[in-house]
């Protein structure tokens, strides 16, 4: 019984903790990173959306470049120095002031994020077979949620104290918690593709960019993920300038939002180990989504334990959307990535993904925060159409891959 609810391998077991501390550092930061921006750094609400909209561009021309890189030098290694100069990043978030530096700080971490990101899926594709893979991802993505919630308590304990002093030094905690993160990495096994780069080899046949299904796709999970923004963005926005609900309970939300992902992200992945499963994913999870939107936009109008509830039931509805999309990504990443190019099929659907998510920061608190209701109705139609765009693009990849693996023989 109790062997159900570990990870199905020792691998999969140490990944599971690693996503554990991992989470713990960016659940801290990202608890209050809404009143951060805005009280310490001095930021509106405008200004934080634009500058994680100009971070999301630099990325989008690096992402394929840094995918091929980890294809070269190796998943692990790209992984583990990404992470390294993620905990490097955040000693400085402190002293940062007004919108430029802001803008040259986000945009640094995405761009180590990206590099440790490639990395990261590279290596994760490598060392999981095809039966034990989407299994062992949901483990670990459990294992994030578990390390959020208890990032998130810890800086709930911040927002309660009411110090601007605590919360300026809540990045310096995520910076030490994301140094041990690096070195745990360090120390996991090589993959398959972790070759010295004396040895390794260019792979056979066309770039993932040639994918143009594949790239269509990711534009659709993109705008599918853009949950994320919602989750760390507009609705902690919105509860913190739209509503009269206590921003103490943007510790309770994150903290909600982790435990039911805990729960319920193994179970929202099953049957997405194939095309189909994946596609099945996303149909529910914009069902999440519009449900989410549709229930934050009267929280202007409310008062009291109302506003309360329902922006904690908005927070559970996006919670569905989040489960639900980040198994269809795990199915697509497994069946229509080039076995040989994953580190390059890694950084093409970031690069897809950045397509159909870089406005949403500066969109969607836009939409939100000045057209209220038509823009929170807004937002769920530009969901919807994403999720019925994503069906022909997925069978249209699927149809290209099995060409080139057909061809690959010859190519060689």
């Amino acid at each position: 019984m109790i062997n159900r609810l570990l990870p199905p391998t020792p691998l999969a077991r140490r990944l599971s903790a690693q996503s554990v501390l991992f989470a713990v550092g960016e659940g801290v930061f990202l608890t209050g990173n809404a009143v951060f921006f805005t009280h310490i750094v001095g930021l509106t609400a405008a200004q934080v959306g634009l500058g994680l909209t100009i971070a999301g561009v630099v990325t989008f021309f690096l992402a394929v470049p840094l995918g091929r890189a980890a294809d070269r030098v190796g998943p692990k290694r790209m992984w583990a120095v990404g992470a390294l100069l993620e905990a490097v990043l955040y000693v400085a978030y402190p002293w940062i002031s007004g919108f430029a530096a802001f803008v040259a700080m986000v945009v640094l971490l995405e761009l180590v994020g990206a590099a440790g990101g490639a990395g990261r899926g590279a290596y994760t594709l490598d060392v999981f077979d095809g039966k034990d893979r989407i299994q062992s991802l949901a483990f670990m993505r459990s294992a994030l949620n578990i390390g959020f919630t208890l990032g998130a308590l810890l800086g709930g304990l911040a927002l309660a104290t009411g110090s601007d002093d605590v919360i300026r030094a809540v990045p310096l905690v995520t910076a030490v918690i994301l140094g041990l993160n690096a070195a745990l990495i360090i120390r996991l096994p090589d993959a398959a593709h972790d070759a010295d780069e004396s040895t390794a080899k260019a792979p056979v046949g066309p770039g993932a960019l040639r994918n143009k299904a594949f790239l269509a796709l990711h534009v659709c999970t993109g705008v599918m993920s853009t949950n994320q923004v919602l989750l760390n963005i507009v609705i902690p926005l919105w509860l913190v300038q739209e509503t009269d609900a206590p921003r103490v309970l943007l510790a309770w939300l994150f903290g909600t939002n982790t435990v039911l992902a805990v729960a319920l992200q193994v179970r929202a992945a099953r049957g997405s180990d194939t095309v189909p499963g994946a596609l099945r994913a996303i149909r529910i999870a914009a069902g999440f989504f519009v449900a989410s939107c549709l229930i934050v936009l009267v929280t202007h109008d409310t008062i009291g334990w109302a506003t309360i509830l329902l922006v904690w039931l908005g927070h559970v509805t996006v919670t569905g959307a989040e489960l639900f999309e980040s198994a269809a990504a795990w199915g697509f990443s497994a069946e229509l990535s080039d076995p040989d190019r994953r580190g390059e099929y890694q950084g093409a659907a970031r690069l897809g993904e950045t397509v159909g998510r870089v406005w949403a920061p500066a969109a969607y608190t836009f939409l939100a925060m000045t057209w209220g209701a038509m823009g929170w109705l807004t937002i769920a139609a530009i969901v919807i159409v994403a999720a019925v765009a994503a069906h022909p693009a997925a069978h249209a990849a699927q149809r290209y891959l099995a060409r080139q693996q057909s061809r690959t023989p010859a190519l060689g």
